[in-house]
């Protein structure tokens, strides 16, 4: 009996460890397969010139020459979950107002969207138009912020995004900044957001919840 249950107990406490984390990779292929360019606003045609691509080692870069838009995966839409993603602007030699952000809960052509601004140090707040008793307003999560725990340009930040349920929370730089309560968005998609800089992603993924 004794080694019987010797032979279950690796097998028994595995099971009773928890689930195992279900981080799904969402780097873009070399031509940005399973991703999407979009305009901002989406009503306007897309500028000729072409400013995302993904490098060998797998880093998406925005080279900020194309004007406002938006990068949508779409493998799928996520509710619940985590969306990971670490970011640096390219520094300029004078002072600049470094201006990105990443989506989640997004529709699909982003007229509704959450955004964490990564910008500069101002950085790491939420923001967004979404409905409020089912009209869309726009709303701003700024006066939360204490301070920022960005990192200036050229250096790499990293977030964690986590939706769950009707709130969506950020922590940069392992810093908790910001949540959002009384989502009325429960999923949508996830995206990146570039806006007149050059700006680098890596290590795009998602732990669906």
């Amino acid at each position: 009996m004794k080694a019987l249950l010797l032979i279950l107990a690796p097998a028994f406490l595995l099971s009773c460890s928890g689930p195992k984390e279900k981080w799904v990779d969402v780097i873009p292929g070399a031509d940005l397969q399973g991703w999407t360019v979009i305009n901002i606003p989406p009503d306007q045609p897309l500028s000729n010139v072409k400013q995302w691509s993904v490098s060998e080692d797998k880093v998406v870069r925005c080279a900020g020459t194309g004007g406002h838009e938006w990068l949508r995966y779409d493998g799928r839409q996520f509710a619940d979950c985590v969306y990971h993603v670490e970011w640096r602007f390219e520094k300029l030699d004078e002072p600049a107002k470094y201006n990105s952000g990443i989506y989640v809960r997004n529709n699909a052509d982003g007229t509704i969207w959450h955004q964490l601004q990564i910008g500069d140090a101002s950085g790491g707040y939420l923001f967004g138009k979404t409905p409020v008793n089912g009209e869309i307003v726009r709303q701003s999560l700024r006066n939360q912020m204490q301070s920022s725990p960005v990192k200036a340009a050229g250096e790499w930040n990293t977030v964690d995004i986590t939706c769950r349920g009707d709130k969506i929370s950020a922590v940069v730089n392992g810093v908790p900044t910001v949540e959002w309560t009384d989502m009325e968005v429960g999923s949508g998609y996830i995206g990146l957001e570039a806006e007149g800089y050059a700006v680098e992603f890596r290590n795009l993924r998602v732990n669906i919840l």
